[in-house]
């Protein structure tokens, strides 16, 4: 299907924003619909970079009184230097692997086939930590000690594996740690701050090489979608997990998956 290439990005745009938060792999829904699209190739891959900013903003913008309040307390408030620390501690993990795995995970592993499978696991990944996580002794992040930080940051490193989703890595793992369902998905959001900046820039740093100034139109829309769709769907899985579980999403990577599988099959 070829669309302007202004409906081409505003589309990805929004497609990156409303599955950048959820636990259902947005990597996976971008190959998809680039491909469906026809927009495929080393400009696509950078305007994917790219708009993965606006949804940084989104969930930035979001919480930016919290953010705020850390910043400007950090200095001397306890609550704020504790809460800065864990995003810290919670951070080094995922830079640690990413940097000794990123080569080889770019190389061998990013393509739909495999983004398939693990989408598919990782719905199943979810019906298990439902039925089987203990209950939550953590109600609120800023609960949260270092320990706690340091277990979801070492299972946002399953996150490197395409399909599997960096939220979906973090919340299960928070929720399987002893987090409640909120306090795990409003983690999962603030460690994405962090994560995705770092994993943004040096992405876009190491294909400097493949901007163009034509493509500078579509990446501002792309951006611009991805902010808008980003804020409107953390805003709407923080209402959705108060009265009910992610076994909805489970359910969806599963059939998705399938639905990657077939599309992509030889």
């Amino acid at each position: 299907m070829m669309l302007p290439d202004w409906l081409t990005a505003a589309v990805l745009g929004l497609v990156e924003g409303a599955t950048e938060f959820l636990p259902i792999s947005s990597t996976g829904h971008l190959i998809i619909a680039a491909d469906f699209l026809g927009y495929t190739g080393d400009g696509a891959k950078v305007f994917e970079i790219f708009i993965q900013l606006g949804a940084i903003l989104a969930v930035m913008w979001f919480y930016r009184q919290k953010l705020t309040t850390v910043l400007v307390g950090l200095p001397r408030e306890r609550s704020a230097q504790k809460f800065t620390l864990n995003l810290i501690v919670a951070f080094i993990p995922a830079v640690i692997i990413g940097l000794a795995t990123h080569s080889y995970i770019k190389a061998h592993l990013f393509n739909p086939l495999f983004v398939a499978v693990a989408l598919i696991i990782g719905g199943f990944i979810i019906l298990l930590v439902e039925r089987f996580a203990p209950a939550p002794r953590i109600h609120h992040v800023d609960d949260m000690s270092w320990k706690d930080a340091l277990k979801v940051g070492v299972a946002q490193c399953f996150a490197l594996i395409p399909g599997t989703s960096r939220s979906g890595s973090t919340i299960m793992g928070g929720m399987m740690f002893g987090l409640s369902r909120t306090t795990a998905t409003e983690f999962s959001f603030f460690l994405a701050i962090p994560t995705m900046l770092a994993a943004t820039l040096f992405d876009l740093i190491k294909h400097m090489h493949l901007l163009h100034p034509e493509d500078i139109h579509m990446m501002i829309i792309g951006f611009i979608a991805a902010f808008i769709s980003g804020l409107v769907f953390v805003n709407m899985l923080l209402h959705y997990i108060s009265k009910h579980t992610f076994k909805g999403f489970a359910y969806y990577r599963i059939l998705f998956g399938a639905l990657v599988l077939w599309y992509f099959w030889p």
